[in-house]
C-alpha cells in the first residue's frame, strides 16, 4: 500500500498535489494550519488531515512525539513525504527584514521539512520504499537581491539532500526539485512587492502578464509523475524544467 503526507496542502500547488495524490486513489496526511474543504468533501476517508502550525518547530516536534505518524505508514509498502509548505517572507534588504520573520522562515522552510524527513525515515523503517521530495525553487541555486532568507532557505533544502543520498539508506531516496514557476498565491506576494524590497518584480509582473506562469494544477500533475518514475532520486537536485 501506498500512503503520501504532504505539508502546506489547503491552497496553491499543495493543494493541487493532494488532489493529483488522491485522484490516483493514494490516501494523504496533510499538515497544514488550516483544513482543506473541498478536498474533504470529495474524499471523505481518504484524506486525513491535521491543523499545525509548521512554522512552529517545538509544535511540530510535539506532534511527531505522539505517535500520529507512525500509526498513519503502519501499514504501508511505499510511503512518500512531500515537504510542500514554505514562504517567501521576508522580503527586502537585512535592514528591512523583521527577525522574528526570519525565524519563522526558516522553521516553516527547513527545519519543518528536515524534522519530517528524520521523522519519516524511523516511522517507516520497515516500508520496501520511503521517497521524499522537498520543493525546493530556482532561488536555492541562483541568488536575487531581497530575497536572501528564501534563497538561503531553499539552498539549505537542496543540500540536505544531496548529503542525505550519501547516508546510503536502503529503500530510502530524496530528491530537492525546483517545479518551475507556478501561478499560486506567493507569486502574487511577489508581485505586491515593492521595488526596495524587490528589484526584479517587474520580470515576474511580466511573467504573470505574459501567461508565462505554469497553472497549480498542470505543476503538481508534473511533479507527482516525476515523484512516481523511476528518474525519482537519481539526481537529488532536480528541476522539472529540465
Amino acid at each position: 500500500m501506498m500512503k503520501a503526507i504532504l505539508t502546506g496542502h489547503t491552497r496553491g500547488l499543495g493543494a493541487a498535489i493532494a488532489a493529483q495524490l488522491l485522484c490516483r486513489d493514494i490516501p494523504v496526511l496533510g499538515l497544514s494550519r488550516s483544513r482543506n474543504h473541498e478536498l474533504e468533501n470529495r474524499f471523505k476517508t481518504a484524506l486525513q488531515q491535521v491543523e499545525l502550525d509548521l512554522a512552529d518547530a517545538g509544535a511540530v516536534a510535539h506532534w511527531l512525539a505522539g505517535g500520529a505518524l507512525r500509526a498513519f505508514v503502519a501499514d504501508c509498502d511505499t510511503v512518500l513525504l512531500i515537504n510542500n509548505a514554505g514562504t517567501v517572507q521576508p522580503v527586502g534588504p537585512l535592514a528591512m527584514q523583521d527577525p522574528a520573520a526570519i525565524a519563522r522562515a526558516i522553521a516553516l522552510n527547513v527545519a519543518t521539512p528536515l524534522m519530517l524527513a528524520a521523522a519519516l525515515a524511523q516511522a517507516a523503517s520497515t516500508a520496501r520504499e520511503r521517497r521524499i521530495l522537498h520543493v525546493s525553487s530556482g532561488a536555492g541555486r541562483n541568488a536575487y537581491p531581497g530575497w536572501s532568507v528564501y534563497c538561503a532557505t531553499k539552498a539549505a533544502l537542496d543540500q540536505h539532500a544531496r548529503a542525505a543520498v550519501l547516508d546510503n539508506s536502503d529503500g530510502l531516496s530524496i530528491c530537492s526539485l525546483a517545479p518551475g514557476v507556478i501561478d499560486t498565491g506567493m507569486q502574487a506576494e511577489i508581485r505586491a512587492s515593492s521595488l526596495e524590497q524587490f528589484p526584479l518584480r517587474e520580470r515576474f509582473d511580466a511573467l504573470k502578464r505574459d501567461g508565462a506562469l505554469t497553472r497549480p494544477e498542470d505543476g503538481a500533475a508534473r511533479l507527482v509523475d516525476y515523484l512516481l518514475s523511476d528518474r525519482f532520486g537519481r539526481d537529488p537536485a532536480a528541476d522539472l524544467r529540465s
